[in-house]
C-alpha cells in the first residue's frame, strides 16, 4: 500500500508561483509513475504533469507546458510540481497519484490506484 500526502497549495496572485509537494509512504520501484491531476469542483479531474522512476521520463498538458515542472527528490521520497506563470484558470485541488500500470505516463486516471488526498490552489486575477 502506498500513501500520498499533498502540500504547498495556496492562493497567489496571477502570474505567481507555487511549488506543490507529493510525500510517498514508501520507495517506490522504478517501474512506477507519479501524476499530477487537478479537478475543478464540478468538473472531470485532467492530468496535469506525470514522471517516470524508470528513466526520469515526463509527460505535460498542453496547457501547462512550459509553465510547470515535475521532478522528484529520491533521498526524500517527495514528487514535487513547481508552477509557474500561474493563471485563474490553474485553480484546482491538485492530486498526487502514484500507478506502475504499462504506459503509465499517460495522464489518464485508470493509470494510477493510488491517489492522496488533494491540495487547493487557487490563482485570482
Amino acid at each position: 500500500q502506498v500513501q500520498l500526502a499533498e502540500s504547498g497549495g495556496g492562493s497567489v496572485q496571477a502570474g505567481g508561483s507555487l511549488r506543490l509537494s507529493c510525500a510517498l509512504s514508501t520507495t517506490l520501484s522504478s517501474t512506477y509513475c507519479v501524476a499530477w491531476f487537478r479537478q475543478v469542483s464540478g468538473k472531470d479531474r485532467d492530468g496535469v504533469a506525470s514522471f517516470y522512476r524508470g528513466n526520469g521520463g515526463t509527460v505535460y498538458a498542453d496547457s501547462v507546458k512550459g509553465r510547470f515542472t515535475v521532478s522528484q527528490d529520491n533521498e526524500k521520497n517527495t514528487v514535487f510540481l513547481e508552477m509557474n506563470s500561474l493563471q485563474p484558470e490553474d485553480t484546482a485541488m491538485y492530486y498526487c497519484a502514484a500507478g506502475n500500470r504499462m504506459g503509465c505516463l499517460q495522464l489518464r486516471e485508470e493509470n494510477y490506484g493510488y491517489w492522496g488526498q488533494g491540495t487547493q490552489v487557487t490563482v485570482s486575477s
